[in-house]
């Protein structure tokens, strides 16, 4: 039988969020791989991320293979290659002497997850390896959860930013008609509340940062201040709605 990696998405961190079929994938799984930060030298940086500390309320900690990927690496191409490189290797070593093989992913492993490289690299080393995915609540999910924003409404779109990508791309989705969704923008705060006070988009939109968390924090765009945010931040731009209930439809 061919081996399987299964890529399963955990959530934004609240334990609770993790779905049913996650929790099922993860026991079922022989071994469960998350990812880890590099340190400046590429080695295990110690720090446990968001998944694993997810993964660890379901899962014994023997069970769990911490595997570095260059997670903060944007600048040296040649350096984020090789940790891929390196991190395909170990989970393809895993797959030779296990069946299934889990690798848990913060939010869905489809969407701006570390795991598509993963699969990529795999798909290479480990000929006929099964690739699967189980579906995880997004942050974008979470913070319309908890903070009452709705995403969408009737005919509106839905734009979903990396603001890795630069302040531009969202200023352009913000002149749009549909809610804006932004990810990844804390470090670049400021360029994102000038972005939304230009649009005419600030009133109504809401920030949030370790959802579920002991340190989360749901605030108005309005509040966001001159000094940087938590880099895995999340942003959410209503679209704008004057038309009453339904006026949408």
């Amino acid at each position: 039988m061919s081996s399987r990696l299964i890529g399963v998405g955990v959530g934004p961190g609240d334990p609770e969020l993790v779905t049913v079929k996650g929790v099922n994938a993860l026991r079922e799984a022989d071994v469960v791989v998350v990812p880890v930060m590099a340190a400046s030298d590429g080695s295990d940086g110690g720090e446990r991320g968001r998944a694993e500390a997810t993964v660890l309320h379901y899962v014994p900690e023997e069970k769990v293979v911490r595997v570095v990927f260059a997670l903060n690496e944007r600048s040296d191409r040649a350096r984020r290659e090789a940790a891929w490189d390196a991190a395909g290797t170990r989970v393809a070593r895993l797959l030779e002497a296990h069946d299934s093989v889990a690798f848990a992913t913060i939010g869905d492993p489809n969407v701006y997850s570390t795991f598509t490289y993963l699969a990529q690299t795999i798909a290479e080393l480990v000929p006929g390896v099964v690739v699967e995915t189980v579906p995880g609540i997004t942050a974008m999910q979470d913070l319309a959860a908890r903070s009452g924003a709705v995403l969408t409404e009737g005919t509106e779109p839905l734009t979903l930013v990396p603001v890795t990508a630069g302040a531009a791309v969202l200023k352009d989705a913000l002149n749009g008609t549909g809610t804006v969704v932004a990810y990844k923008f804390g470090r670049q705060a400021e360029e994102v509340a000038e972005a939304l006070r230009e649009t005419g988009r600030i009133k109504d939109a809401v920030w949030g940062s370790a959802l579920g968390l002991a340190e989360e924090s749901i605030r108005p765009a309005a509040d966001l201040g001159d000094g940087p945010l938590p880099y895995l931040s999340t942003l959410i731009a209503p679209a704008p709605r004057a038309g009453g209930r339904g006026g949408k439809l």
